[in-house]
């Protein structure tokens, strides 16, 4: 099952893709796609249900991010060795945890804003986990069972504020539009192995980004039962599983960031893509 929302920024709705690739509207059955409809019960009330039988969506709307009220974002740095390779930094023993504020979530095909005096805004394509279940020191085996589905993750990052201005990640990761999610959340029936999924990010149609998620340091299974000890995780929580090599700031013989104008495209194989371009920053947003 692949469930979205669609609809102008606020005023999303709730909608069900079909085989066809058609969004149908699931307002009638639901207000609203939140946390209290990723638990198993309710996502198998929605699995029931035909699409046929529900009102076809013009084919031109836009897409927003799937969950609304995503309570948190957990992000793990440096989860694919070839990642940590290139940036020279050491391969972590334990997973590397940072937040992106939930105010740098948009659509998967919104304009990315980069931020006013941002000089290294750089890409990064994500596997996102989101939580269905509870959860607070699950062990290992126990943990995808708490998944309600996964989704594509842009992981925008500005290098400078990151790096360059002292303090953590987070300020270089939570800037407005930063955290480009979906299209869809696709439920876990659908995709057989999570850790066996091709991951690709283009920037005006040049591949910049292919991996596989077979290349985590830290599987999914084992990021969720770790993050677990540290932080209890809600359904409608999302978790951003890492990037693979290629991001902007390590590319040679110079680095490359993005700039107005720039177009990503992305995706992770069955989850869907993504396309957004880049503008400057300005008041009215």
């Amino acid at each position: 099952m692949k469930l979205l929302r669609y609809g102008p920024i606020g005023g999303e709705k709730p909608g069900i893709l079909d085989s066809q690739g058609r969004v149908h509207d699931l307002s009638d059955i639901i207000p609203d796609l939140t946390a209290a409809c990723l638990v198993e019960e309710r996502l198998s009330t929605l699995a029931k249900i035909d699409p046929d039988c529900l009102s076809l969506v013009k084919a031109d709307v836009r897409i927003g991010c799937p969950v609304a009220n995503i309570g948190k974002v957990i992000a793990v740095g440096l989860n694919y060795a070839e990642h940590a390779n290139e940036t020279g930094l050491t391969l972590p023993t334990e997973p590397i945890l940072f937040m992106k504020a939930i105010s740098a979530l948009c659509g998967p095909n919104d304009d990315v804003v980069i931020p006013r005096g941002a000089i290294k805004t750089d890409w990064e394509v994500e596997l996102g986990v989101i939580i269905g279940k509870t959860a607070r020191y699950v062990d290992e085996n126990s943990a995808l069972s708490h998944v309600a589905g996964y989704v594509v993750v842009n992981d925008i990052s500005e290098r400078a504020y990151q790096f360059e201005r002292g303090g953590q990640w987070d300020k270089g990761k939570s800037c407005d539009t930063f955290c480009p999610v979906g299209p869809w959340l696709v439920t876990p029936d659908e995709i057989t192995d999570p850790q066996r999924l091709s991951l690709w990010l283009d920037v005006n149609g040049q591949r910049r980004q292919d991996s596989n998620t077979s290349n985590l340091v830290f599987g999914i299974a084992n990021l969720i039962s770790y993050i677990s000890r540290f932080m209890t995780l809600y359904p409608g929580d999302l978790i951003s599983t890492g990037t693979p090599p290629g991001v902007g700031f390590m590319q040679k013989p110079v680095p490359i960031f993005l700039k107005p104008g720039d177009i990503m495209t992305l995706g992770v194989e069955g989850l869907g893509i993504q396309m957004q371009t880049c503008r400057a920053w300005s008041r009215d947003y």
